[in-house]
């Protein structure tokens, strides 16, 4: 996801996207523990989204 796309978005809509985010995140950390994990790529792009959005959240709070 870009940068570009999330700072279009309202803080609220930002908040879920960071929850989706998040349960990704808990979802692949399963499949990598259970051996199931193909393309383990995903669990850094998703890091770098949830990072990105973290920041924008940060950045929005402030102004």
């Amino acid at each position: 996801m870009k940068a570009s796309e999330l700072r279009a978005k309202t803080a609220a809509e930002l908040g879920q996207e960071l929850e989706s985010l998040l349960k990704a995140q808990f979802g692949l950390r399963m499949q990598r523990a259970t051996q199931q994990l193909t393309n383990h790529t995903q669990i850094s792009k998703v890091r770098r989204d949830i990072a990105r959005v973290r920041t924008l959240l940060t950045e929005k709070a402030g102004s």
